[in-house]
């Protein structure tokens, strides 16, 4: 339980996760640069610093308080988990308490499985992954978890219609009870605007474009992940594009997603290529296809009609392109989308780029948030 605001417990608390804060965004730094960048007095930083020594949470490459020592997360301060279950993988990392990925695995998941069965799965990866580091669960402090699912504001999962057999779970209880740690969980497409966000420090506003078997999007506003007062903002997916439209998986018509989701797109294939899968589409149309390359660029500009309404609402910095779907062609045609429909303001100054993270960018999401549950040492 945090101490009771105003009270000097709750300051010294307050002035701890700052540090922790700043080193977590970097390699190293100085205490100078620790009291520059939080605005606490060299001497609070340095009595921080001794005390997160004392405890193994953080180490220093001299003696602390020394002019030109600097200060660092310590690896043997422990690790946190993230579990990323998608449509049809599921992929387990361990970080360092900084959020830095440290390893990680995937493997083939059917989406119809049961949550006991997919828990089952990730807590065998992540028990392999511990081994090979030489390390066991004794040293994991947290662990978070995405879902491509809305996720309501108590964690529950509410929509089935990617992985039923999580529906009315409760993710983060589950998960912390087969794990015995606390546990945090979010949309897929959240987590990868916070590792986005990671990748773009100095940016205070940016949407991360998820575009897979359905589209998501995680949004940052004022430089925090945004999730709207019911928990579920950034189903862009769902947007109206047209009210006689075909019919989406979420039981309406013309939706986003019913023209740019890749398992819609994959169907409109499965006469000439029966076995194609969504993370195969790009492939296909790089090879040279001409009806994988023009459906990719309808997507494109689908997307790029939803992508106008966000910088019309929202104004942000960037917009981030990942997914099995994230291409060139599918780019060219969201920033075709900017041109036609977004006002003068963002039309134009909206920079739009494919992830650099690649299929990795949830997981490393999924890191980062588990950094909130680890309880810091008072």
């Amino acid at each position: 339980m945090p101490p009771p605001p105003g009270t000097t417990s709750a300051l010294r608390s307050a002035n701890l996760e700052r540090v922790v804060d700043v080193l977590r965004a970097v390699e190293e730094l100085s205490q100078a640069e620790i009291a520059r960048q939080t605005s606490l007095a060299p001497a609070t930083v340095s009595n921080i610093v001794r005390h997160l020594v004392a405890v193994g949470l953080v180490e220093t490459t001299g003696t602390v308080g020394r002019r030109g020592s600097t200060v660092r997360i310590s690896r043997g301060a422990g690790l946190v988990a993230a579990f990323d279950f998608g449509h049809s993988h599921l992929q387990v990392a361990l970080g360092d308490l900084a959020g830095r990925l440290i390893t990680s695995s995937q493997r083939p998941l059917e989406n119809d499985h049961s949550y006991v069965d997919g828990l089952a799965l990730a807590t065998a990866m992540l028990g392999r992954l511990l081994d090979d580091l030489g390390e066991d669960m004794s040293s994991v402090r947290a662990a978070g978890v995405g879902l491509p699912a809305p996720i309501s504001r108590d964690g529950r999962i509410t929509a089935g219609s990617i992985l039923p057999g999580w529906v009315g779970v409760t993710a983060s209880d589950v998960v912390s009870e087969a794990l015995g740690v606390p546990a945090v969980v979010d949309n897929d497409a959240n987590l990868g605007a916070l590792a986005e966000l990671r990748g773009n420090p100095h940016l205070s506003t940016l949407a991360y474009l998820k575009v897979s078997s359905g589209i998501g999007c995680g949004l940052v506003l004022d430089g925090k992940v945004y999730r709207g007062g019911l928990g579920t903002a950034g189903e862009l997916g769902h947007i109206t594009l047209d009210e006689s439209g075909p019919l989406c998986r979420c039981g309406s018509r013309g939706c986003l997603e019913a023209y740019a989701g890749g398992t819609g797109l994959v169907a409109q294939l499965a006469g000439r290529f029966p076995d194609l899968a969504v993370h195969d589409l790009v492939g296909v149309a790089a090879a040279g296809d001409a009806g994988a390359r023009r459906l990719l660029e309808d997507a494109g500009r689908a997307l790029g009609q939803g992508s106008a309404i966000v910088a019309n609402l929202l104004s942000p910095e960037l917009i981030v392109v990942g997914g099995d779907l994230a291409c060139e062609v599918v780019v060219d045609g969201i920033r075709d989308g900017l041109r036609r429909h977004a006002v003068d303001g963002p039309r134009g100054q909206v920079e739009v780029t494919l992830s650099t993270l690649g299929e990795q960018v949830s997981v490393v999401g999924a890191l980062l948030m588990a950094l909130d549950a680890v309880v810091l040492p008072g």
